[in-house]
């Protein structure tokens, strides 16, 4: 239920913080909320939002804790490698020929009909196009993270991860200024299983040694590997 609210218990397991620390962060409004019958809620989807926007700018020890916090959330198995699960040397491209934020979106989603495992290429497209419009998903070091705002539970089969390199970077409205040359999208379909993606990709991405490494793989077989190297030596730090 994306739209359910949650209470201040719900919204730390969700965040994987403590419940204090999430009450101090919310009644200095530093976390969306309202009051009801003088007790603090939360909307699913608005915290949704703001998670999403604010998960480039997390610190490594949050990002771990949230990691942790929507496994338990979604109660997966904390060694799984959601990330490496997805990974399809189909929907890789080390040499995306798009020079525009809009033809880079339109060449991610044309990756994703290459997984068959999406029904609506239109629909996603256009998610991808207004999340872009309400607040760019690049991030510093050259990279993004396009995905649709909401879920979309009706356009594809599973989840999806598409990611591509551009020889040449594209503005992109990095916060840095920086042109951004890596991209991974993805899309999911539900909220839980979306924001534990972005959260897992950040960690991934954190340190920039990813990054680097990822910018002179030459196939999607090697892409491949580094990514699910890192992924299992960050499952491991954390258990």
């Amino acid at each position: 239920m994306p739209y359910s609210p949650m209470d201040i218990q719900e919204l730390a397991k969700m965040m994987g913080i403590d419940a204090r620390l999430a009450e101090r962060m919310a009644q200095r409004d530093q976390i969306p909320c309202q009051k009801v019958g003088g007790q603090l809620r939360f909307n699913r989807a608005e915290i949704t939002d703001w998670l999403q926007q604010q998960m480039g700018l997390l610190k490594k020890n949050h990002l771990e804790s949230m990691d942790a916090g929507i496994t338990a959330h979604r109660q997966t198995d904390p060694t799984e490698s959601i990330i490496t699960s997805l990974l399809c040397p189909t929907a890789i491209e080390l040499n995306l020929h798009a020079k525009t934020k809009n033809s880079v979106l339109r060449e991610l989603v044309a990756l994703a009909q290459e997984t068959e495992q999406l029904y609506d290429a239109q629909a996603l497209l256009e998610a991808l196009g207004k999340r872009e419009e309400l607040c760019s998903t690049a991030l510093e070091d050259g990279v993004a993270l396009p995905h649709p705002r909401r879920p979309l539970p009706y356009a594809v089969a599973q989840p999806i991860l598409v990611i591509a390199r551009t020889p040449q970077g594209i503005g992109f409205g990095a916060p840095d200024g920086r042109l951004t040359d890596l991209f991974f999208m993805t899309c999911s379909q539900d909220d839980r299983h979306h924001l534990h993606l972005l959260a897992r990709l950040c960690r991934l991405l954190h340190d920039g040694q990813l990054a680097v490494q990822l910018r002179e793989t030459e196939t999607s077989e090697q892409t491949i590997k580094i990514i699910t190297e890192k992924e299992v030596a960050i499952i491991a730090e954390s258990t």
